[in-house]
């Protein structure tokens, strides 16, 4: 059987692109459950638990700095605050989250991350990546769905019931996708003359920047109150560094990119990293996005 053909198209109410055919839930909890971790897409999207203990110290900055956007949207800190993690993955989030003083609850379809995750004491649970009723009856003061929202076949659906049923009014949603479609890529694009890279179904069903994210929360009964990028991983396609074509050279950008943080945050200049990469999320510009929103009303 042939596989079948995707194409990209706007969201008719927020604009962000959305693959069509959309494949169907369970074909989306399969892929995630069988393929995302310990198949061949691990290789690139660094969900690996050994790539993600390698970078620890790395990936625990970029946590420390969502921290930082947390307690900005809840105007206080989070110690004794409940979260729970949508897609919860190795639960190293959690683990950061856990060790500030929070009480963690997540879920995943894949097993082997389940089980790891409770294995470290954690309070997981195996389910579909839109399954948000898992802890039916219970609200979290901070909801985090990181590198989620593009896989779910549904978005809309997804923040609606997370706003009306899982979340506290008032209480900090945080979102962190591909920044995707974005004039660094498209010069990329055009230098190399490589293909769209980035649209990849399966695996991503949807497409943001951070007007179209902000529009979704919006629609959604959110307000944005923090938007912030991960660093331009493309600048180094535009420098000559053909990672798509030859992955081969694509650690070699990520330890530049690690060795950046990792030595300003070492001369106590991560404040000065959180504000560069807040006004290149105003321009646009990042690998990814991360807004943390308020939830309004009830």
């Amino acid at each position: 059987m042939s596989e079948p053909t995707y194409q990209v198209e706007p969201h008719p109410d927020f604009g962000f692109g959305q693959v069509s055919p959309t494949p169907s839930r369970e074909d989306i909890t399969r892929f995630y459950a069988e393929e995302f971790y310990s198949g061949e897409y691990q290789r690139f999207n660094n969900s690996g638990l050994e790539v993600q203990l390698e970078d620890q110290v790395f990936l625990d900055g970029h946590r420390e700095d969502i921290l930082h956007g947390i307690e900005e949207t809840l105007g206080g800190p989070v110690e004794g605050k409940t979260v729970l993690d949508i897609g919860c993955g190795w639960a190293q989030n959690l683990r950061y989250l856990q060790g500030r003083g929070m009480k963690c609850s997540g879920f995943d379809p894949a097993p082997e991350a389940v089980a790891h995750g409770r294995e470290q004491g954690m309070r997981i649970e195996e389910a579909g990546m839109d399954d948000m009723a898992v802890f039916a009856g219970e609200r979290f003061d901070v909801v985090t769905l990181f590198h989620v929202l593009e896989h779910l076949g549904d978005p809309v659906a997804a923040l609606t019931e997370i706003h009306d049923d899982v979340i506290v009014p008032g209480g900090a949603l945080v979102i962190e996708v591909p920044n995707d479609f974005s004039a660094l890529q498209q010069a990329a694009v055009d230098l190399h003359g490589l293909d769209e890279w980035w649209v990849a179904p399966p695996g991503h069903l949807n497409y943001f920047d951070v007007g179209t994210l902000c529009a979704l929360l919006e629609g959604t009964g959110f307000e944005p109150v923090v938007r912030e990028s991960t660093f331009p991983l493309e600048l180094f396609l535009l420098m000559g560094e053909d990672y798509v074509s030859e992955p081969a050279r694509g650690r070699a950008c990520h330890q530049k990119r690690v060795a950046f943080e990792t030595n300003l945050r070492a001369v106590g200049r991560a404040d000065t990293l959180r504000r560069l990469y807040r006004t290149l999320a105003e321009a646009g510009i990042g690998r990814t996005i991360v807004v943390h929103a308020r939830a309004v009303g009830s």
